[in-house]
């Protein structure tokens, strides 16, 4: 067999299928380990049992148990892609394209309510973990100073429709809008208080609106 054939061969759609569908069963046993029993006790050789296989596949699809939840986080917030910006998810674009304020600012409750029903347990796992493994502590930072960036855009697109209060500037609105829509917070209500998720939606849509529009 040439060489040309043997690598077409190895490349097959089925294989590729076949690794992917690998990956995300150890992306899927992490996550249920990470949450139940926390990032310190999590190991490499417990999930790949909890995932049904050997610890060498974990190491060569994510290297280190750090690269494993990092993964995770990609996988539930970019869909798997480390690099896709979060400007280009449409839920991201939805709220950008919207022209009326307080409609833009309820859809931005709602979808990051929405994502944060994905993704909340598993944040917890990292900042936990974040100030034990500089990986991770990389990574909670990398977090933080996206999420800001990401509200910050949603600020300057009601900035440009001349929807802040007079005195209330871009920065300190951003701020704001980061605040009221951290998953610290979330967890606070949802997580610590018992709130409902569509009560935490609610209240956050209400005090974007009260804080950041003019009346």
């Amino acid at each position: 067999m040439s060489e040309s054939v043997k690598r077409r061969a190895y490349n097959s759609p089925r294989r590729r299928a076949q690794a992917e569908a690998t990956r995300r069963d150890i992306l899927d046993a992490a996550k249920r380990l990470f949450e139940r029993n926390g990032y310190a006790a999590t190991t490499i050789s417990g999930i790949a049992a909890e995932a049904s296989v050997a610890p060498k596949t974990v190491q060569l699809a994510f290297e280190t148990k750090s690269g494993v939840l990092r993964a995770l986080w990609n996988l539930l917030l970019r869909g798997g892609q480390d690099e896709a910006r979060i400007d280009q998810q449409p839920w991201y674009r939805e709220v950008l394209d919207e022209q009326d304020p307080e409609r833009q600012l309820l859809l931005n409750a709602r979808n990051s309510r929405r994502a944060k029903d994905r993704i909340a347990a598993t944040l917890i796992v990292i900042r936990g973990a974040a100030t034990t493994d500089p990986d991770i502590g990389a990574l909670w930072n990398r977090i933080q100073t996206e999420y800001h960036a990401n509200q910050g855009v949603v600020v300057a697109s009601l900035n440009e429709k001349h929807a802040l209060p007079s005195g209330l500037s871009v920065e300190r609105a951003t701020d704001i809008l980061w605040t009221v829509n951290h998953p610290n917070v979330w967890q606070l209500f949802v997580g610590e208080r018992g709130w409902t998720a569509d009560e935490y939606e609610q209240w956050c849509a209400e005090t974007a609106s009260a804080q950041l529009l003019k009346r």
